[in-house]
């Protein structure tokens, strides 16, 4: 009996952590019949949901080709891919853009793995997905205890009866599409759900804040001045007010812990330290108004000014750097509180620096950016790796 030229992937993939410990599995199927045609697994690693989503993704398609080692054949191969991933599923069939750095790669290598094939896209809700999520499941189990998934040890189609496999997928198997252009299964619409939220706090004044001395991370910590605990609790009278902010962050820098504690005195919330959340280690500059700096560091206060690359004098952190300790703390921020706002009590050069990544701005645009002191900016970051900018330096609770 020969093969049959049509088939359905369905494809899973998790994280426990999100980043954490993460698998995939993917299941091809006769939609004729409901028959198992092949399955995969695998241990990713320490890897985000969605990197394991798309790799499982790439896995059942791989498993096609293994079916059909000559390719799509004279009348053509179609296959029909059907996850619970929405992101997957939308950027697959090109209704998203794919902005994260992380999925563009992944999305390019499933697109080249089946070339000439008609593919569609579905999304299914995550009940009709059970065998491709055990196996992915048991991958991660498996990596776990330091071995590799089996096949041999599987028993995930134990999950989903054959007559159950059938029927839905022909239910949904689609007629044929354009190859060159995939189409999303219908009734399944664009649907970014709820942002991660990351409300920016500024931390209120110290002694240093008005006399517009460089505080960064390298020197001394100070503590908020008699104004800038009014800030706080300012700040923090707002926040109880409008009651949805459902978490708290902090950098670790004293300052901000005092900001942060008045605010989560208010909501009843503990608060969690995010080093990467620090201020800018500005070396030999720290406690220096910006004329000091250049009486006596002119040539090295040009060269930062000029270079995201160029660090202060004395071993202090350059913007560049600064910038990647951010990005990581946001992305494991984001990847934690999806569907949440969160409180984010930091720093000048941290909040410019979500806000220039996420409106994709150039490193000079920190110098444009007013910050005052206690002010509030707001950034929402949706599954897709798409954010918008939602608040810049709103001071209206201060007044």
């Amino acid at each position: 009996m020969s093969r049959p030229r049509q088939f359905v992937v369905e494809a899973d993939g998790g994280s426990r952590g999100n980043p954490g410990p993460a698998g995939y599995g993917a299941v091809v199927i006769d939609p004729e019949t409901g028959e198992t045609l092949a399955e995969a697994a695998e241990y990713i690693g320490v890897a985000t949901n969605n990197v394991a989503e798309y790799k499982g993704l790439i896995a059942g398609l791989r498993a096609v080709k293994a079916l059909l080692p000559d390719g799509p054949g004279e009348a053509g191969a179609r296959v029909h891919v059907r996850m619970d991933s929405k992101l997957v599923v939308e950027q697959m069939s090109g209704r998203w853009k794919i902005k994260h750095p992380d999925m563009k790669p992944l999305a390019a290598e499933a697109a080249s793995v089946l070339p000439g094939f008609a593919l569609t896209y579905e999304w299914i809700p995550r009940e009709r997905n059970k065998h491709a999520d055990r196996l992915a499941n048991e991958a991660m189990d498996a990596g776990r205890r330091g071995d590799r998934w089996e096949p041999s040890a599987s028993t995930a189609a134990l999950d989903t009866p054959r007559s159950s496999v059938a029927a839905t997928a022909q239910s949904s198997n689609p007629p044929p599409s354009d190859p060159v252009t995939p189409q999303v299964g219908w009734g399944s619409a664009p649907d970014l759900g709820a942002p991660a939220t990351l409300v920016l706090l500024r931390h209120g004044e110290t002694a240093l804040t008005p006399q517009k001395r460089f505080s960064g991370s390298g020197g001394t910590d100070p503590e908020l001045s008699a104004a800038g605990r009014e800030q706080a609790e300012r700040a923090a009278a707002a926040f109880a007010a409008r009651g949805t902010v459902q978490e708290i962050v902090s950098s670790p820098l004293r300052r901000c812990r005092e900001t942060a504690g008045a605010v989560a005195a208010r909501l009843g919330l503990e608060v969690r330290v995010e080093d990467g959340l620090r201020e800018t280690d500005f070396g030999a500059w720290e406690g220096l108004t910006f004329g000091e700096v250049r009486e006596r560091y002119a040539a090295d206060l040009d060269a930062w000014l000029d270079s995201p690359d160029a660090a202060p004098t004395g071993g202090g952190e350059s913007f560049a750097q600064v910038a990647v300790r951010v990005a990581e703390a946001r992305d494991r921020l984001v990847a934690r509180c999806a569907g949440r706002t969160v409180l984010v009590v930091t720093h000048v050069t941290p909040i410019k620096t979500l806000v220039r990544l996420a409106l994709g701005a150039p490193p000079e645009s920190l110098f444009r950016m007013e910050l005052s002191a206690a002010s509030v900016s707001a950034v929402a970051y949706y599954a897709d790796g798409n954010a918008s900018v939602r608040l810049l330096n709103d001071t209206s609770h201060l007044r």
